[in-house]
């Protein structure tokens, strides 16, 4: 102590740094045992430019980025399908990362988890980083579930068509990204595991995409933001260029940390809307 009974600067450090410590140990700890199991079912509307209006109000349920691996509980994937499925919706997406690091030994589980999802149009996906090319699509191809690799399918729903692209991770150019779409019909959905593909997206006037990827950031530090945040055009959520419009979803599973801060998983339930 210096004269007077006052506090050296020396201590006063110390306890700056022990407080800090146990802030950071406590959030960790919170954000490991509690919060990335705090799974929400979120409900957007998104304007669809050119949406025909028979179209209007359809439902799309999002999982995506559920990383299977050791530090990925299995009833979080299962309760994610469940939630999706109580939604009731006319289609439901797969948004990629089914594993992590292409880790074998977590793609039958998986493709099984996944596999449950029910939606009365089908139920469709792309690859993400994580996801190798030949036995994460053959194992969710064995439970019905149809992976779009730089493919394109139409459906008639409510008597109109509606167009899903996929694309695998690496289709980046634009030009590539736009024979897959050739001849696009104004009910167009481009399933793009990555939410840059918004600028090739918006430059080519794709109407809506659907992405996955960033986790919302999965550590988001109060007054900080996320360390992820400077990568991408939007980390979580909607958000419009010109005639097009994407959703980010915060995911389910975890990568790399197995802590979520501030960004709680999450299913998406998208509603369509006439732009």
């Amino acid at each position: 102590m210096e004269d007077g009974g006052h506090p050296t600067r020396r201590a006063v450090l110390k306890a700056l740094l022990s407080v800090g410590a146990g802030t950071l140990v406590g959030s960790a700890s919170y954000g490991f045992g509690w919060a990335r199991h705090r799974l929400e079912v979120t409900s957007t509307d998104l304007p669809v430019t050119g949406l025909a209006p028979g179209l209007d109000g359809l439902r799309i349920a999002l999982i995506t980025d559920v990383h299977c691996s050791a530090t990925v509980n299995p009833d979080d994937v299962s309760r994610a399908v469940g939630l999706a499925n109580d939604a009731s919706p006319d289609l439901t997406v797969l948004g990629g990362d089914y594993v992590t690091f292409a880790d074998r030994d977590y793609v039958d589980l998986a493709a099984e988890l996944l596999g449950a999802a029910r939606a009365s149009h089908g139920v469709y996906a792309v690859l993400g980083n994580h996801d190798d090319d030949r036995h994460v699509p053959a194992a969710l191809g064995r439970r019905s579930i149809a992976v779009l690799r730089d493919a394109r399918t139409s459906l008639r729903v409510r008597g109109e068509r509606l167009d899903l692209a996929g694309i695998r991770y690496w289709t980046r150019r634009a030009a590539d990204i736009s024979r897959i779409v050739d001849d696009q019909h104004d009910a167009t959905v481009l399933l793009a595991h990555d939410p840059r593909r918004f600028t090739e997206a918006a430059t080519l006037g794709i109407p809506l995409v659907l992405s996955g990827h960033t986790h919302g950031g999965q550590v988001v530090v109060p007054g900080l933001g996320a360390p992820a945040a400077r990568r991408f055009p939007v980390l979580a959520g909607p958000a419009r260029r010109g005639r097009t419009t994407l959703f980010v979803s915060r995911g389910v599973g975890t990568v790399y940390l197995p802590v979520r801060l501030n960004c709680p998983p999450e299913v998406a339930v998208l509603t369509l809307r006439a732009a």
